[in-house]
């Protein structure tokens, strides 16, 4: 049993049949990226949010797979589990999914809305510490019409005290499962309705206009122009990183997280692996972090002998820390020997999976220096690394 205390379920399994053609909406690329993966990652990034359950449908796996991409191999996404015949059943069936680990809370979100945000999740959270039940919403301000079958206006409905809910929803665990199981049959509207239902009670909390749900196919063009005034608030800063190291009696070098046999290895404080220190220090430059030795100090014991993706995940953490993310990441290798090609794609692979980012987005190629110099003279090795990084504007 995971020891976990906030669960997040992300409800995926519907089939999106308002949305036109293409499939379901949630697996349909938005901006390059699938929205399922746009809602997922907001959760599994958030501080407060130990693990995250996807309910998807049983034909949807090879799509939730693909979707999904590097996002497979957070720590925090559990294995998918198949919903129901309706929305209100694949939440249960979430929730008893996850009812062997013990959450106190869980907070319920469709995937349809890839814009939530870590300050609504935050909020939801919060309004948990004193009530039973809490959801994102907003004010309504238009003016509200009821129409007969006519479609003429039959009367003006007040406004006052109404509001639109949105996701996420969040709940006293042992409360809302409960709340579902007892409302088996009912076919109620969300979440809130079932709490309700049951007697809970349940806040609104303040919601975000930019949280739209993604149900019609125009909804699509919408969410495209929502996130490019999203990316527009977001500045590119580029850091440059340098690493070198000698050789010494030894029979394998690792280089970009990847051993390779070799009549001799790099010498350093740490695993002296000069490409991923470069790379690391290139991170932290972007972000006018310093470089590695402050972060890390050779005089320090403690970092004798570690492994260099602890240094990388360190700089990677640094970057989510300010809502930002890397955007692509560079790697030169300066050698003679040891071949770097037949090794490149491992490496792309290892720099990806600590960073958490695609390996499409990461490059790395070696060259040599013609036989001049020390790396020519094949007595160490060198690499250089430049990483890009998105940050907010106010970062």
């Amino acid at each position: 049993m995971i020891d976990t205390k906030i669960i997040a379920i992300i409800v995926a399994a519907g089939r999106g049949a308002r949305a036109g053609a293409g499939g379901p909406k949630q697996y349909r690329s938005l901006a390059g990226r699938a929205v399922i993966a746009r809602s997922a990652a907001v959760f599994l990034d958030h501080p407060q949010i130990d693990a995250v359950r996807i309910i998807i449908h049983r034909d949807d796996r090879s799509e939730y797979d693909a979707a999904m991409g590097e996002l497979l191999f957070h720590a925090k996404l559990l294995e998918p589990v198949f919903g129901g015949a309706e929305r209100q059943d694949s939440v249960c069936i979430g929730l008893e999914s996850i009812e062997d680990q013990g959450p106190r809370r869980v907070l319920i979100h469709d995937a349809a809305r890839p814009f939530i945000d870590e300050r609504t999740i935050s909020r939801v959270i919060d309004a948990l510490n004193t009530n039973d039940g809490a959801i994102a919403a907003l004010p309504v301000h238009d003016t509200l019409k009821r129409s007969g079958t006519d479609k003429l206006i039959d009367t003006t409905v007040s406004r006052d005290g109404l509001w639109r809910a949105q996701t996420p929803q969040g709940f006293q665990f042992d409360k809302i499962l409960a709340a579902h199981r007892n409302a088996a049959g009912q076919m109620l509207t969300d979440d809130a309705a079932v709490a309700e239902a049951s007697g809970m009670q349940v806040a609104l909390i303040a919601g975000s206009p930019d949280n739209m749900k993604i149900t019609q196919a125009q909804d699509f063009g919408m969410a495209e122009t929502l996130l490019g005034r999203k990316m527009s608030k977001m500045e590119y800063r580029t850091g440059h990183g340098f690493d070198v190291h000698e050789f010494e009696d030894g029979d394998a070098v690792i280089l970009c997280g990847v051993e390779i046999v070799h009549e001799k290895k790099l010498k350093g404080h740490s695993d002296a692996d000069a490409g991923m220190h470069a790379l690391t220090d290139a991170i932290f430059g972007a972000i006018s972090e310093g470089d590695i030795g402050d972060h890390f100090p050779p005089s320090d014991p403690q970092w004798k002998g570690v492994g260099s993706e602890v240094f990388l995940a360190r700089a990677r953490d640094l970057v989510a820390e300010r809502k930002g993310r890397i955007t692509h990441c560079d790697v030169t290798i300066i050698c003679e020997a040891p071949k770097i090609g037949p090794h490149r794609d491992k490496m792309r692979t290892a720099l990806a999976d600590i960073l958490e980012i695609e390996s499409s987005r990461i490059s790395v190629k070696a060259t040599t220096t013609e036989q001049l110099g020390f790396a020519g003279r094949r007595e160490g090795i060198a690499a250089m690394a430049t990483a890009t990084i998105a940050l907010p504007e106010d970062a």
